[in-house]
Formats: structure tokens, sequence, C-alpha cells
């Protein structure tokens, strides 16, 4: 089979096109390849062949290298000390030298061996590419086209690789379609016998982070932030802010005028989940309060040691504490870093939290100066003789006196 050594060299630039990979480094494959074919076809497998391709005038050289020894045994490993200093002058015994070889053609044996050789080479020279390339974008969202959907997994074409998006890493109720530009959250690359893998994410709670980064500028500049963010992707959504910068009003900043951010991060990740923004608090009793909204707290009660708390609503507030299967308390939980109970109060509304040292400081609403009065309610209530209403005459009397005493 003749050796096309101008096609060769417009093959390897093309290849190196088409895989965004080095041109030197795709030049390096295609001459071990060559090498490969030759040892195949001229010599033995074990021989130390190189080649070189000259990309100016397309030539293909190949050199065998053999070792200088004093009496030849083998002559496909070794080399007579005449022969050697033949080639070059300086050689010496126990030293390699090259012999130059210039292949017109190859068996077809040959020519297999070297595409098998060069697919190998460049899918390895690819993976690593890859590998290095995505490694340092984990943690980042990339733009992608869905480009199958599976039972379990969709697979996405993210351009120069391909990333898997497992069905525990989607949106729940999200549909997706070939074709459907998507983004996505890069969770890990995994190194595979097969190359490395991208696992793909629209689930987690950083996917929710990055999409208001590009909506609140606010948040480059540091006025606001998010401090924390509790997800069940495709239901609901809970996030705390802070504000760095006085009279800035958080949740506003990322609520947007007429909720122009926020609806446009649902618009992304869907309708169906529902984002609440609440308002950080360095204290937790506040933080918990704001955190289980709209519900209304009468009393909360931290253990720092157990990293729980009770908290106390009264029983209209119960089910909007809890949530629709336990959704609002779970989430609340996670987004305090506390567990949570939810319990029925009965008594007046009061804010009760643990100090460092247990005990309980409570603020409870101010009392009446007046005295409370106990009614039985099968006893009828009998009034005084001053309880009684004053007729006109009595209380003409009694003006006309109050007028003399204060004239007196």
């Amino acid at each position: 089979m003749e050796l096309q050594t101008k096609q060769l060299v417009m093959a390897i630039k093309q290849i190196a096109e088409e895989k965004n990979l080095d041109e030197s480094m795709v030049q390096d494959i295609v001459e071990q390849a060559i090498a490969a074919a030759f040892r195949k076809d001229f010599g033995d497998r074990e021989q130390e062949v190189r080649s070189e391709i000259n990309f100016q005038t397309g030539d293909v050289t190949v050199f065998v290298g053999k070792l200088v020894v004093d009496k030849v045994e083998d002559p496909t490993f070794e080399i007579s000390l005449t022969e050697a200093q033949a080639i070059r002058k300086n050689a010496k015994l126990e030293e390699f030298v090259e012999i130059l070889s210039k292949p017109e053609t190859f068996g077809r044996v040959a020519a297999q061996t070297a595409k098998q050789v060069m697919i190998q080479k460049l899918r390895e020279a690819e993976k690593e590419i890859i590998l290095a390339e995505y490694q340092d974008k984990i943690g980042e969202v990339l733009n992608g086209v869905v480009q199958r959907v599976e039972s379990r997994l969709v697979r996405v074409d993210l351009g120069k690789a391909n990333g898997i998006l497992p069905h525990s890493e989607q949106i729940a109720g999200e549909h997706y379609s070939s074709g459907n530009r998507i983004k996505v959250y890069l969770k890990d690359v995994e190194a595979t016998s097969r190359g490395p893998q991208l696992i793909l994410s629209r689930a987690v709670p950083q996917f929710i982070s990055f999409l208001f980064k590009n909506e609140v500028p606010e948040m480059e500049n540091g006025a606001v932030e998010i401090k924390a963010i509790a997800r069940e992707a495709g239901v609901r959504t809970k996030l705390a802010v802070a504000s760095s910068v006085p009279g800035v009003d958080p949740v506003g900043t990322f609520v947007g005028g007429h909720g122009t951010r926020v609806q446009a991060v649902m618009g992304e990740i869907g309708d169906y989940e529902k984002i609440d923004i609440v308002t950080y608090d360095e204290d937790k009793a506040n933080f918990i309060a704001n955190a289980l909204s709209p519900t209304e707290v009468a009393k909360i009660d931290i253990d720092d040691k157990k990293e729980r708390a009770v908290v106390w609503v009264n029983e209209d507030q119960l089910s909007v504490a809890i949530g629709k299967g336990g959704q609002n308390v779970r989430l609340a939980s996670k987004l305090v870093g506390l567990e949570l109970d939810i319990e029925e109060y009965k008594g007046k509304s009061s804010a009760s939290v643990k100090n460092d040292e247990g005990e309980a400081e409570t603020e409870e609403e101010p009392k009446s100066d007046e005295p409370a009065t106990d009614v039985k309610p099968d006893q009828p209530k009998v009034e005084s003789a001053d309880d009684r209403p004053k007729r006109k005459s009595e209380l003409e009397e009694s003006l006309i006196t109050a007028i003399d005493e204060h004239g007196e």
C-alpha cells in the first residue's frame, strides 16, 4: 500500500482542528502509528523505531535503533562496530545507532495496525484534554444541547465534550427533548475506562445561586449575598439573603421590580418550583422565624448542644408551619442548620431562647395593671349599689355639691 504523505499531512491538520487538539500532539501520534506499521512490516515489535514527518515536503523518515556490538548475533537488534562507524564516525561499542530508512509502501496489515494505534492514541489524548479542561470548571454552570434522552439519564452536548444528566440530578417534572438548549451545573468529572465522565445537575442548590448571580448585579460588588439555600428541586426553594449596605433591602433586591428577577430564575427552572426569599439574621430565633415564613411564630426554644429547636405556634398556624407533607419545616430546618420541631402553643405569645448557660430568657407580652377577675359561667353576676345607674335628680344634686366645693 503506497504511503500518501501529502494526504497524511492534510489529515493531521484536519484531525487537530476537529478534535481541538494541538497539531504537534496529533503529529506525534501519527509518527508513533507509522513506527508501529514499520515494525509490523520490516522489523520486530520489540525494535526501537521512531519516525518523523516533514510538514513542508511531506516526506516520512524512519529511524531504527540498533546496539553496537563486537560480534553481531541478531541483526534485527544489533549492528557491528564497523557498520556503525560508517553511519556515525564516533560510534562506540554498547551504544545505540539509528539507521535511516524511507518507507514507500506498507502492507495492508501494517496499515491497519497504524490505524488502530492512531485511533487509540487520539482517544487517549482527547480524554486527557477533556479531563484537564473540565476539571477546572467543576462548580460552574455550562450551556448545552440535549443530545439524547434515555430512560434514566439525559445526554448533553457541551461542545467539546458530552455529559450526562442522571435522573437524580434532574428537576422533578421537567421534560427534555433532543435539540433543547439547557443550562447545567457541572457537579463532577469522573475518570472511567471509557474516558472522563462529566456529571451534570440541575437539581443542586448551587444551580439556583448561579441563576440569581446572573440576575442580581448587586451580588458582584458584595452589596447583597445569599447566606443559605435549601432546595427540593421542582417543588420549592428557600433562600436566606442579607445586605452589607445600610438601607438596602436584600429581599426586595432579589425579587426585583414587579418580581422580574425572581421570575427570570423561575423561567429557567420551571413555574412548578416556588421560591421563598427570606432575610438572614445572626440571631437564631429571628432566623428560624424568618425561615418558617409565612408562619406566625409564638415561641422558640433552642438547644444548641443538640442542634435542635422547638418552635411553638398557635393552632391555626400549625398547618402553615409544617407545610404540605412537612415541606415547609423540612426546608426551614435545612436553611437554618437545626432540626426543628413544631408544637402547638396554648399560652400567650412570647419568644423564649436559651442562653449559653442554659437558662431561658423570656419576653412576655405586657400585662394589664388591672387585676384579673374570675367569673364563674354558671353563677349570675350581682350588681352592687355603686354599679347601678344613678337617677337624674341624684346626678343634679351631685353636680351642685361639686360646684359649691370648688367655689369654696
